[in-house]
């Protein structure tokens, strides 16, 4: 019989395994990284602004995504008193902390892209 070998309980790994998949829901998917890294380059900004910036993405989804961000308290949302209705969006405070996150992924993303370049040569 193969016994097998007992998995090491360190509480450290735990907690933080824990944290990175909180962190991957909140920001799974296609989008949500995007219209933060948006967010953090353009400060406040049209939800129209928005959906012609980020290239690809649907009004609907657009719409999905913010709303998901702001029930996690990492966007808000303000409603402008015009004709016709404007609605503005921009990080929190605490969506701002994700700014170290999303230069990491953007710094990675240029390395990857010269690595692949590069091997294609």
């Amino acid at each position: 019989m193969n016994a097998k070998k007992p998995t090491p309980q360190v509480p450290d790994c735990k907690e933080q395994l824990i944290a990175i998949r909180d962190t991957m829901i909140l920001l799974s998917g296609k989008w949500k990284i995007q219209i933060i890294g948006w967010l953090l380059l353009y400060g406040k900004v049209r939800f129209m602004d928005m959906l012609r910036g980020i290239e690809g993405i649907a009004a609907k989804m657009l719409s999905k995504e913010l709303q998901e961000l702001e029930q996690n308290e990492i966007v808000s949302r303000t409603v402008m008193p015009t004709k016709p209705t404007t609605v503005e969006y921009e990080l929190t405070e605490h969506g701002k902390t994700l700014s170290g996150v999303i230069d990491a992924i953007s710094a990675w993303g240029v390395t990857h892209r010269k690595f692949l370049f590069k091997k294609e040569s």
